[in-house]
């Protein structure tokens, strides 16, 4: 990930919300860090997220296949298979 934020997306995030230019490049790490979660690891943490509220393995396993498919840097397709080994090694 680069050092500093885009400065041409910081000013176009700053004039379109009123942010400061330091808030709106701190908004823009934030997300860009949130987007640059390995595969791996956002696997185990929805995983973790779902579980802790009741749903079952074939359910979270949909869910986060589906999810990953809509991430801005869309993942590999994962069988359930693939998803289970990520989880449980």
């Amino acid at each position: 990930m680069p050092t500093a934020p885009d400065p041409t997306l910081v000013a176009h995030i700053a004039s379109s919300t009123g942010l400061s230019p330091a808030e709106a490049a701190r908004v823009v790490e934030d997300v860009l860090a949130f987007h640059a979660e390995p595969v791996d690891d956002y696997v185990r943490r929805r995983h973790a997220h779902l579980k802790t509220y009741g749903a079952k393995n074939a359910e979270i396993f949909a869910r986060i296949a589906e999810e990953l498919a809509d991430r801005v840097v869309a993942a590999p397709p994962l069988t359930e298979r693939q998803l289970r080994r990520i989880v449980y090694g």
